[in-house]
């Protein structure tokens, strides 16, 4: 029978010329490397090699099981490597989604190197806007999710990230960027323009809307920023981000924003606006993954200073 310790012996041969030299390299005797060569011939009934010349010369069927093992072993070498890697935790899948639909400014930086420090990490994302992305998460779906909703989930993990203002976003010339204080019943008077989410999973909704028992009169979605943002501008609706998001689009003159402030009972957090806070969520089976911590630790370390 045919195996990979025979290719390797051949190898051996070949690279080091000699039966005793092949014999060292393998870590074998000459005795027992003659016999195991003996046994290959035995079984292919042909000789492989003359072993009187020097430097060993390999018959035709010799040749042919070196081009074998120039093409088999270093398969095998590599799916070695991989099998290590695997079980140190060093490499596999990372599927990520976020419920931060403008988060990629921040979370782009972070990819880029996460993919240098862990090069065999499959790293992909999934659709966003599934409706349940918990869900997917505890059942395995997706390994990592960005989110501000600290579910009780069996089995799910949370890493606090850090927090950030939802500003309410309104074309320059909207009747209510004049205001001082905007209420609840202002904002539901509105067209909200938002992701395309369950309305439950917006921060204006879930922060602002809600509380008072209110909701948007009207809703239109898009999937981008941008269009989002160009859709305000033109005095479409209002929308609520990031404060880190509206910053670059305000600067530029194309929308204001204005704070929110929740219904809440503590006076003294009134100035603070509609503060949300992002995490990472991630099963408890996978946090010990050697890939799963470098990431983590990666994402906390480089959004500290947001």
């Amino acid at each position: 029978m045919l195996e990979i310790r025979h290719l390797k012996t051949l190898h051996a041969l070949r690279e080091e010329g000699s039966l005793a030299a092949a014999a060292e390299h393998l870590h074998l005797t000459p005795s027992a490397l003659s016999h195991q060569l003996k046994e290959l011939e035995q079984w292919l009934s042909l000789s492989l090699l003359s072993r009187k010349t020097k430097p060993l010369q390999f018959s035709a069927a010799g040749q042919c099981l070196l081009k074998l093992a120039d093409q088999v072993l270093p398969l095998v070498q590599n799916a070695r490597g991989e099998l290590v890697r695997l079980a140190h935790g060093q490499t596999g899948r990372l599927l990520l989604a976020s419920e931060c639909h403008s988060c990629f400014d921040w979370l782009m930086p972070v990819l880029n190197r996460y993919r240098q420090d862990f090069p065999d990490v499959d790293l992909d994302f999934a659709s966003g806007f599934e409706p349940e992305p918990h869900t997917q998460l505890q059942l395995g779906e997706i390994d990592l999710l960005v989110t501000t909703d600290c579910l009780p989930l069996k089995g799910v993990q949370y890493h606090r990230l850090f927090d950030y203002e939802s500003r309410l976003v309104l074309a320059p010339s909207h009747p209510l960027a004049t205001l001082d204080v905007i209420s609840a019943e202002d904002v539901a008077a509105q067209t909200l323009i938002a992701y395309p989410v369950e309305p439950t999973r917006l921060d204006i909704v879930a922060g602002f809307l809600s509380p008072y028992g209110l909701q948007p009169s009207k809703l239109r979605t898009t999937e981008l920023t941008p269009m989002l943002i160009q859709l305000v501008a033109s005095g479409r609706g209002v929308a609520a981000l990031p404060d880190w998001v509206v910053r670059d689009y305000e600067q530029k003159g194309w929308v204001v924003s204005r704070r929110l402030i929740p219904k809440i009972s503590d006076a003294a957090m009134v100035n603070d606006g509609l503060r949300r806070t992002l995490y990472a969520a991630v099963r408890e089976a996978d946090e010990g993954l050697v890939f799963m911590q470098g990431f983590l630790q990666l994402l906390v370390r480089m959004t500290q200073s947001r």
